[in-house]
């Protein structure tokens, strides 16, 4: 894994409050030594820290294995001059918090992000009682509730923000899915000065634009088995003021780095805005 630090502290920037799952995750992935954790609003504001060298690293969810794909996520990412430089995949498991000394039956609202609220939506069937607010953050909510002493509230978030908050879990591990991962995204500036070892480097995403005609998907497709290619994900979004005309992303793991290049290569001809999003090395799965 590459580092680079500014006066031996790393910067790295979260979507999200303290507590937040991306906190988590950049602490595992970084370690909990030598950096500092900036939080920021929303991905715009974590993309716009990058470009500002305001951070070092940011990290950045891109997908969820109950939800789905971040779509605008992967526009953002395109287009900066930010790479992926590497991935986790985090167990996200969500919690019912709320002030101590209460109990699920004094709770008459719940807040949290609604990507949240959507993976614990089993859950809080049982409870009909309790209204669900949407809300920018999972950890922002559990943050408001102790600064502004609101009982009678609670939110979903992780167990870290719990602690960070000094709120109680009135119910752990209320996600529908138990195997519930997201994956995130570890982005730095592209600079031609970093170390990288390419042989740790078996994965990347990359991004594509084809026309609607006929084979044209397939020819890359084909392309890309025939180097020995393991195409793991492809996402497709319709170009704005081109009627008819996909941007795809995709992400390819591959054993060899010398023909994954002339894979690309082979495709770019069929292709056009071919680019790179980022070379890295294949993402370990965590728990919380």
């Amino acid at each position: 894994m590459e580092t680079q630090t500014t006066e031996n502290i790393s910067r790295i920037a979260i979507q999200g409050g303290y507590g937040a799952f991306h906190e988590i995750a950049a602490l595992h992935y970084f370690g909990d030594e030598n950096i500092e954790i900036l939080p920021r609003n929303t991905f715009k504001d974590l993309m716009k820290s990058l470009k500002k060298h305001q951070v070092d690293y940011g990290i950045m969810a891109i997908e969820n294995s109950l939800a789905g794909s971040i779509l605008p996520n992967y526009t953002l990412i395109k287009d900066s001059r930010m790479k992926i430089i590497g991935e986790i995949y985090l167990r996200i498991k969500q919690n019912l918090v709320a002030l101590p000394g209460q109990s699920i039956a004094d709770i008459k609202e719940v807040f949290s992000h609604p990507m949240a609220i959507l993976q614990c939506q089993m859950f809080f069937d049982q409870y009909p009682g309790i209204k669900l607010i949407e809300s920018l953050d999972t950890a922002l909510s559990a943050r408001d509730i102790k600064e502004k002493q609101l009982r009678g509230v609670g939110a979903i978030s992780s167990g870290l923000a719990a602690r960070k908050y000094e709120l109680e879990i009135l119910a752990p591990g209320i996600e529908t899915n138990k195997m519930n991962y997201t994956r995130f995204l570890i982005l730095k500036e592209n600079s031609n000065g970093l170390d990288y070892n390419i042989s740790d480097f078996n994965k990347a995403s990359i991004h594509f634009a084809l026309a609607h005609k006929t084979g044209s998907l397939s020819k890359i497709l084909s392309i890309l088995s025939y180097y020995d290619i393991n195409l793991t994900k492809i996402q497709s979004m319709p170009i704005m003021g081109k009627d008819w005309e996909y941007q795809f992303y995709a992400d390819l793991m591959f054993d060899d780095y010398e023909w994954y290049h002339k894979s690309i290569d082979a495709i770019r001809p069929f292709t056009s805005e071919l680019g790179i999003l980022g070379e890295y090395e294949k993402g370990k799965s965590i728990m919380e």
